[in-house]
C-alpha cells in the first residue's frame, strides 16, 4: 500500500511539472535557400524559442541545415535531421516543409514562409489545422489588398503579367488568386510559368514587351533570380509589384509584406508550446502575421512617375 501511494504521489507530481521536463532540447533547422527573408525568418525562430526556453531555465541547440535553393535537396537535408532524432524540425519554405511531412509522420513539425499548408501538403485544413504533425505560419498578405494597391498605385495599367515558377505550388495558387481578383476589376491577366533559369529571361522579356505592369508573388525561384529579372523590367520601364519585401528590394517599386523576422519568432513561440508545454501540433492551427506592411522603393517609383502615399514605409534597395 505504501509503495502505492508512493507512485501515485510520484505521478501527481511529474503531471503538476510535467512542462518542460527536459534541460536541453535540440531542434533541427532546414531552410530552402539563402535569401534575406528565409534568413530573417529563421533568426526570428531561433532568437525567440532561444529566449523563451531561457527564461525557464532551459537551453536549445539548433543543426541548421540549407538546401541552396534545390528541391532535390530538400529530402537528404531532412533525412538526416530525423536521423538525429530532434525533438522538433523547423522547415523554413514550402519544398522543406513537403519534405518533412514525407519524412516523418512523429516528429513535431513546424513551418514558416510557407503560403498555404493545404496545398503544400495536399491536405485539407480543418478549422486552420491539418490534423498531421504539422503546424506552423504563413507569410501571406492579404491577397485582395495587395490587388487594391498594385491598381491604386498603377490607375492606368490595363494589362497585368503574372511571374512565377511552375514548379512552386504556393505560387500558383497566389496566382489564381491575384488573376481572380484583378479580373474582377476589369483588368487583363496573362500568367508567365518559369520553367528553370534558362527559360527566365525569354519569358521576363515577352512579359515586358506586352504588359503594363508585372506581379511577382512569394516566389522561391524568382527571389533567387531577382537581380536577373531586375534590369529587364527597368529597361523596360515596367513596374513590378512584389509579393514580399525581400523580392521588392531587388526587383520591384511597392509590395505589402509580411515581416519574415516577425514571422519567424511566431515560430518559436509555437515551438515554445510544443516543446516546453506539451502541446500537440496537430491541434495548432496555423499563424499568421496579423500586421502586414506597404513599402516602397524610393528610387525605382521616382523613375516610374509613381507617387506612394505617407502610409507606406521606403525600403532600402540591396
Amino acid at each position: 500500500m505504501k509503495k502505492s501511494l508512493f507512485f501515485i504521489g510520484a505521478a501527481a507530481m511529474l503531471a503538476l511539472t510535467g512542462c518542460g521536463k527536459k534541460t536541453d532540447y535540440v531542434v533541427g533547422i532546414a531552410q530552402f535557400a539563402p535569401h534575406v527573408a528565409l534568413d530573417a525568418a529563421t533568426k526570428g525562430f531561433k532568437d525567440k524559442l532561444s529566449s523563451l526556453l531561457e527564461e525557464q531555465g532551459k537551453t536549445v541547440s539548433f543543426k541548421e541545415t540549407n538546401a541552396a535553393g534545390e528541391i532535390s535537396n530538400c529530402p537528404t537535408i531532412i533525412n538526416d535531421l530525423v536521423s538525429k532524432r530532434v525533438d522538433l524540425i523547423m522547415a523554413n519554405a514550402t519544398p522543406c516543409v513537403s519534405a518533412a511531412y514525407n519524412a516523418t509522420s512523429t516528429t513535431p513539425i513546424l513551418g514558416t514562409s510557407v503560403t498555404d499548408y493545404g496545398v503544400a501538403l495536399g491536405v485539407t485544413l480543418e478549422d486552420g489545422k491539418t490534423k498531421k504533425n504539422v503546424s506552423g505560419t504563413s507569410d501571406l498578405a492579404p491577397l485582395d489588398e495587395q490587388v487594391n494597391i498594385m491598381t491604386s498605385l498603377v490607375p492606368g495599367a490595363s494589362k497585368f503579367g503574372i511571374l512565377y515558377s511552375s514548379s512552386e505550388a504556393n505560387s500558383k495558387y497566389q496566382v489564381t488568386e491575384v488573376k481572380k481578383f484583378l479580373e474582377a476589376k476589369g483588368k487583363t491577366v496573362t500568367e508567365y510559368a518559369i520553367s528553370g533559369t534558362d527559360a527566365l529571361q525569354a519569358v521576363c522579356n515577352s512579359a515586358a514587351a506586352a504588359e503594363d505592369c508585372i506581379y511577382i508573388p512569394t516566389d522561391n525561384f524568382c527571389a533567387d533570380n531577382a537581380n536577373t529579372i531586375a534590369p529587364i523590367f527597368e529597361g523596360a520601364h515596367k513596374p513590378v509589384f512584389a509579393g514580399e519585401a525581400g523580392i521588392c528590394q531587388k526587383c520591384g517599386f511597392a509590395t505589402l509584406s509580411i515581416d519574415y523576422y516577425q514571422l519567424g519568432q511566431v515560430t518559436g513561440e509555437m515551438a515554445f508550446e510544443v516543446l516546453f508545454k506539451n502541446a500537440n501540433v496537430a491541434d495548432m492551427a496555423i499563424r499568421y502575421d496579423a500586421n502586414p506592411k506597404k513599402q516602397y522603393v524610393k528610387s525605382r517609383c521616382e523613375a516610374l512617375g509613381i507617387t506612394v502615399s505617407s502610409d507606406f514605409e521606403e525600403l532600402a534597395v540591396e
